[in-house]
C-alpha cells in the first residue's frame, strides 16, 4: 500500500517550501544542516522529494520548515486550498 494522496498529490506545501527557501538565499544542503542541529536527520534528496510532491512531510518536518524559513503557518500552507475539492 502506497502513501496517501489528495488529489495526487503527497503534500500542499511543496510550493511554498521551495519559494521560501529560495527567498531567504537557501540551498537543499543549508536547509539539512539548519534541521540537523534541531535533531532532525534529512538529506538533499528529501528536500528534492518534498519540493517535488514525491515525499510526505511529517509534523516535526513541518514545524522545523516554519521555523527554519521563518515562515507562518498561514504563509506555508498558502493556497493550499487548490489542493481541495470543494
Amino acid at each position: 500500500m502506497g502513501a496517501r494522496r489528495l488529489n495526487n498529490n503527497l503534500n500542499i506545501i511543496a510550493k511554498n517550501l521551495r519559494k521560501y527557501r529560495e527567498e531567504r538565499g537557501l540551498s537543499q544542503p543549508d536547509i539539512c544542516r539548519e534541521l540537523a542541529l534541531l535533531g532532525i536527520t534529512m538529506y538533499i534528496n528529501d528536500i528534492y522529494k518534498i519540493e517535488h510532491n514525491k515525499r510526505t512531510v511529517k509534523d516535526y518536518e513541518l514545524y522545523a520548515f516554519t521555523k527554519i524559513l521563518k515562515v507562518s503557518y498561514d504563509q506555508i500552507f498558502d493556497g493550499a486550498e487548490e489542493k481541495f475539492n470543494f
